[in-house]
């Protein structure tokens, strides 16, 4: 099996001041502090899909009560993307400077202070700017997850991103299932409903207090915490045999001549395209079908849950395989079946084209395992994130907004179904590109040579 890069054992010393030595878990983490950490990154994941699935499953009553037309909430379901491919290329500079520890604190306080403010804006511009303010954090902390679970647990990569994928599931489909049946608890006020969801990122904020505290205080002038080796141990993973020395952290690996780091962007691009329209669009296509609303955010829900056992299962095996390839088929082959399913027959068989089109979003989580493994070091691994993420969500951006703008001049879901059923082959040939075993400081050694 060819080696797996990211979860490497084999260290050799720098100069540097050695920090403390590594625990045999690999975490290299003190009593316990890996607990702590993990906790911070599951309440972290939580939060990072909630300020899309509840506005999801309330788009209608948003619409009405704020006067939006078809073509505006394709805008505000393509907003994610934007506000991850602008915010998100900021992430490793922001966490050179502060640490990724702060950034990821001063997100979830963003995120809160957004899902606050949003339903009592006042009107669809100051709704789509409070909303700006929550994904921008959302978008900082997706790109700097990998680089946190990479920097605390590089030998356990796979275990750890399947279990901040599964809370993220988790959160996302909470977000979906407990949103409607929480406004009718709250005498039906969609305002309430979507402001409730602000206390999840505020219980984030807590746990994330103290560790970025502790980074600071641990490791004065650190400024690019987990953008350097991993654990700070003084000690970077060697690399393979005949391969090429990677770049210092900071040192650009010039990702733009980098096959493997396009087939990652464009497949995360994709994945996210199909991952936006299904969280923003799901439920009204069921509740157009004549499904009732509780039911219709119960079928986005199983969507979302499906990410659950899935996200924490598909990085472990996808970290144990040499290509990832056929992980990448099998997704996109459930995605393909789910819209065209939900084409045919939307209402006769919903729970069928929920249960696939759940599965296909694992490719979420599986792309940024492929992350993880096709980097050396953090600093890689966080240029890679950034590259491939933010690149990703531009790609995605016309996606949400072209179904609207379908949906409204068509009257239906046909031709924007189709599409995204079409979508589905790009998306399996790139990400059978980029499951193939490379890693970017090789890629970037021959473009240099």
């Amino acid at each position: 099996m060819a080696p797996d890069h990211a979860t490497a054992e084999s260290r050799t010393p720098r100069s540097r001041t050695p920090g403390p030595a590594p625990r045999a878990d690999g975490t290299g983490l003190p009593g316990r502090l890996p607990r702590v950490v993990m906790a911070g990154i599951v309440l972290a994941a939580l939060n990072l899909r909630p300020a899309i699935t509840s506005f999801g499953a309330l788009l209608e009553e948003v619409r009405d009560g704020l006067g939006m037309s078809g073509t505006v909430a394709g805008l505000l379901t393509s907003l994610p993307s934007l506000c991850f491919a602008v915010f998100g290329i900021m992430a490793p500079r922001l966490a050179r400077r502060f640490g990724p520890s702060v950034v990821v604190c001063a997100g979830m306080a963003a995120i809160a202070a957004g899902l606050l403010i949003r339903p009592y804006a006042g009107g669809t511009p100051g709704f789509l700017a409070a909303t700006a303010l929550a994904l921008m954090g959302i978008a900082v902390s997706n790109v700097l997850m990998p680089v946190i679970v990479k920097h605390w647990f590089p030998e356990r990569v796979g275990s750890m991103t399947g279990l901040y994928s599964m809370a993220l599931a988790f959160g996302t489909a909470s977000a979906a299932a407990a949103t409607v049946p929480l406004t009718e608890a709250l005498g039906g006020d969609w305002q309430r409903g979507l402001a409730t969801w602000a206390a999840l990122p505020a219980l984030a904020l807590v746990a994330w207090l103290p560790l970025a505290r502790l980074r600071r205080d641990a490791a004065p002038g650190a400024e690019a915490e987990g953008l350097a080796d991993p654990a700070d141990t003084g000690a970077a993973p060697a690399p393979a045999p005949g391969a090429a020395e990677a770049p210092a952290a900071g040192k650009s690996l010039g990702l733009l001549r980098s096959r493997t780091a396009w087939a990652l962007a464009l497949f995360f691009g994709l994945q996210a395209t199909g991952a936006y329209v299904t969280m923003g669009w799901m439920a009204q296509i069921f509740r157009d079908a004549g499904v009732p609303a509780g039911r219709a955010g119960l079928l986005l829900a199983v969507t979302m849950v499906m990410g659950v056992p899935l996200a924490f299962v598909i990085p472990r095996l996808a970290s144990r395989l040499p290509h990832q390839g056929p992980i990448v088929v099998a997704l996109g082959l459930c995605g393909l079946t789910g819209y065209l399913g939900l084409w045919a027959a939307p209402a006769g068989g919903a729970w069928l084209w929920a249960v696939l089109l759940g599965a296909s979003n694992c490719a979420f989580p599986l792309a940024l395992t492929m992350i993880g493994m096709r980097a050396r070091t953090s600093a890689g691994v966080a240029e890679l994130s950034s590259f491939a993420q933010s690149t990703g969500y531009l790609i995605s951006l016309p996606g949400p907004l072209l179904v609207g703008v379908l949906y409204q001049h068509t009257g239906g879901w046909s031709l924007p179904l189709a599409l995204m059923g079409a979508l589905m082959l790009p998306q399996i040939a790139v990400g059978v590109l980029a499951g193939r075993p490379r890693v970017i400081e090789d890629e970037a050694a021959r473009a240099r040579a």
